[in-house]
């Protein structure tokens, strides 16, 4: 290249260079990457054509960008604030602090309007036009309908200047303004996009949850926002320690929203066990008494009763629908129901209603009508225990957080009533809030992805709560037992076959049990039950339907293999999808008590994965002979994501598992009462008693082969053998 086109190249970089400020964010840092490229590649002998073409395509891309970043300037949405709104009340100031400051926390009690309100705060700040407004959500449900709130209060449908994005179903436009979201959409997009081009301001709302996601998006904002001056981050949620999150990014401003829009009335009724007939109550004999006081007792309003369990659900339900009027309907809502089932609760009818659900009506999802709340205090709270690799789900009393968002469900549309079945003295005992989920989660998932990110150690990044050493140092041994990590050298690496697990958006151990699948060659089957523990089960066991429910189910299983039944399903289903259509596969799965929503999804997963399989070429083995070849083909690959799952039977039901556990067969399967002498688990879990859930019929030989450096040997009868010459034993 001449010395003048070397030149003239740099001056067409520098003054594109100087339009980067006119583009819209994810432009700018686009262009801005290809152009300190190209000025590197001009000190370089390249081709000119090369060069000149690529500028000309940087330079449409930058007047289209400006030109798109004028439009949005000039017809932002046209926003209202509703005055009945607590949260409105202070507009101008959360306005001004949005201008102001790069980081805001916001703390609004239940019912003040944060959810909906802020973005269009931000949007009359003037966010919204560098890039778009993204707001994130713990739940798809609440994704869904806060962007339908707010574009209801635009005037205008949904996908036009607010959409939502969950997983599979994206109704946004490349024009609109705000984008709501679930938090792991926008961690996934952290992992294509470490800068979040996309967007102006993020709002990351019901932060107080502290799931996985949340805490590990907060550590790349504080990050982040160094990087990115331009960017403004808003922290909001109902209940959270407010100073904490404050401290965590620099000292940011802090306001809080007093007041709901009605007052609720707080009563404590804590179980007298003393009394006559009492002794042996449970909390469930307590919440069906308190609801069917209330019932008695008042004429208007419907009822949210929390209880920790499905199974409590289920029993509560069935116990009210034998002591309530006919004009009353009770309905369950946790997250195994179907989507239909759980839309339930949000439409309003003439009579009245009670709701038993979780602490999933703990969000910012808002039930219309509720006027009384029962609250147990007691909630599912999973945790993981490294020195045992077990996920144990007690039930335990939640926190005062936890407690007040649940008191806030009541006092939206009239004054309120909350009974709590415990005392003030134990609420004043408890906790201010959950512990942060990384602080009891399996860390290995976390832990690959900050590899791949390239992060930095997992002890330095910044959490808002830095979760224990001694669950690194799990994570790192389970990846390390999976060979996805090297520990060889001073620093822990990714090995090759890590950085084609990381790249794959799935729990690690699936991810191992696909890789030693392409060596098995049965790909096939694995994609299918890889996805299948990827979502959740699809079986469903409606109220009152169970007998009927579980005699549908009977026809699927597999005799010897949980993970073979799951096939069975995916092959039943999609018979009927490729014959049929879509139509008579939604009949199929009503018929058969199977969730279309989870079939669905769980076909995209597969298509998913199976798209990451034939990229990383993983489906290149010999394919087994016949089923007992295929049958062991399978279960080899799915125990080498499971090497710490496996049990040797000692009675019956129960199992001598790694780590000195005892486990149980999960009841209903139908391994249970008749299970073989080994088997590998999907998962062994505690509730109340450790389970081992999702099993199959292993054979011990198959062990040393794929876990020959995990086995501790030991040599029985230690003798010489003079003819041989040699010790044996």
């Amino acid at each position: 290249m001449t010395e003048n086109l070397k030149k003239n190249i740099q001056r067409r970089i520098d003054s594109l260079t100087e339009m980067l400020p006119q583009a819209m964010s994810i432009e700018r840092f686009a262009c801005e990457r290809n152009l300190n490229r190209l000025w590197k590649a001009a000190r370089r002998p390249v081709h000119k054509a090369g060069a000149a073409t690529e500028l000309d395509r940087i330079e449409k891309r930058l007047y289209l960008s400006i030109e798109r970043k004028k439009t949005r300037k000039e017809t932002p949405p046209l926003v209202s604030f509703p005055e009945n709104l607590p949260i409105n009340e202070r507009k101008e100031e959360i306005i001004a602090a949005i201008r102001n400051h790069q980081v805001l926390i916001v703390s609004g009690e239940t019912g003040c309007g944060k959810s909906t309100q802020l973005p269009k705060m931000c949007v009359e700040a003037g966010r919204g036009i560098d890039g778009k407004i993204g707001c994130t959500q713990p739940r798809r449900i609440a994704a869904i309908a806060i962007s339908a709130r707010i574009a209801e209060e635009l005037g205008e449908p949904p996908g036009v200047s607010v959409g939502y994005r969950i997983r599979f179903t994206d109704r946004t436009s490349p024009g609109g303004c705000i984008k709501v979201m679930t938090d792991g959409i926008l961690l996934a997009e952290a992992q294509r996009d470490p800068f979040l081009s996309e967007y102006d301001t993020l709002i990351i709302d019901e932060a107080h949850e502290r799931s996985l996601n949340i805490d590990f998006l907060l550590g790349i904002l504080r990050g982040l926002t160094i990087r990115r001056p331009d960017l403004k981050v808003i922290i909001t949620s109902a209940t959270m320690d407010t100073a904490k999150f404050a401290d965590a990014f620099n000292g940011a401003p802090v306001i809080h929203i007093e007041g709901r829009m009605f007052p609720v009335e707080v009563l404590y009724r804590p179980p007298d066990r003393d009394a006559p007939g009492k002794a042996e109550n449970t909390f469930v004999d307590d919440a069906v008494e308190a609801v069917s006081e209330l019932l008695v007792k008042t004429r208007r309003g419907d009822l949210l009763l929390f209880m920790p369990t499905e199974a409590d659900i289920l029993e509560a339900c069935e116990r009210i629908e034998g002591i309530k009027n006919p004009s009353t309907v009770v309905l369950p809502l946790f997250s195994r129901l179907s989507s239909a089932e759980q839309r339930k609760v949000f439409a309003t009818g003439p009579g009245r209603r009670v709701i038993v659900a979780t602490n999933v009506a703990e969000t910012s999802l808002t039930i219309p009508g509720i006027a009384y709340v029962v609250d147990t205090g007691l909630a599912r709270i999973p945790r993981y225990v490294p020195r045992t690799r077990t996920t144990i789900m007690p039930v335990v009393p939640i926190s005062r957080s936890s407690a007040d968002q649940r008191k806030g469900r009541c006092g939206r549309v009239q004054g309120g009533v909350c009974i709590r079945l415990y005392s003030e003295e134990d609420y004043e005992s408890r906790p201010r809030f959950t512990p942060a989920e990384i602080q009891r989660a399996n860390l290995a998932e976390v832990i690959l992805r900050m590899l791949s990110l390239k992060l930095g150690d997992v002890e330095k990044f910044l959490f808002i709560d830095p979760p224990a050493r001694r669950s690194i140092s799990d994570g790192l041994d389970l990846l390390a037992e999976l060979g996805a990590v090297s520990t060889s050298s001073s620093r822990i690496v990714l090995t090759g076959q890590g950085k084609t697990m990381a790249r794959m958006p799935l729990d690690p151990m699936i991810s191992r049990m696909i890789l030693e699948a392409s060596k098995e060659g049965c790909s096939r089957e694995i994609a299918v039950i890889a996805s299948a523990l990827s979502v959740q089960d699809p079986r469903e066991r409606p109220v009152g339907k169970t007998v009927e429910a579980d005699r549908r189910h009977r026809a699927f299983k597999h005799p010897e293999s949980d993970f073979l039944t799951f096939q069975n399903i995916w092959e039943a289903c999609k018979r009927v999808a490729e014959q049929k259509g879509k139509k008579h596969l939604r009949a199929f799965c009503r018929e058969n008590h199977l969730s279309y929503i989870r079939i669905r999804e769980w076909f995209d997963i597969h298509a998913q994965i199976s798209a990451i399989i034939e990229e990383q070429r993983l489906s290149g083995g010999p394919e087994p002979a016949g089923p007992k070849e295929r049958y062991a083909a399978v279960h080899r690959s799915i125990l080498s994501g499971h090497l710490s799952n496996i049990a040797q039977k000692k009675d019956r039901n129960l199992y001598r598992s790694s780590r000195g556990r005892e486990v149980m067969i999960f009841p209903g399967p139908p391994l249970f009462n008749r299970g073989p002498k080994w088997i590998a688990a999907a998962e062994i879990v505690k509730t109340t008693r450790l389970f081992a859930r999702t099993n199959a019929r292993i054979e011990p030989s198959w062990l040393e082969a794929l876990g020959g450096n995990l086995c501790t040997r030991s040599y029985l009868n230690p003798h010489w053998e003079k003819n041989r010459g040699e010790v044996r034993a």
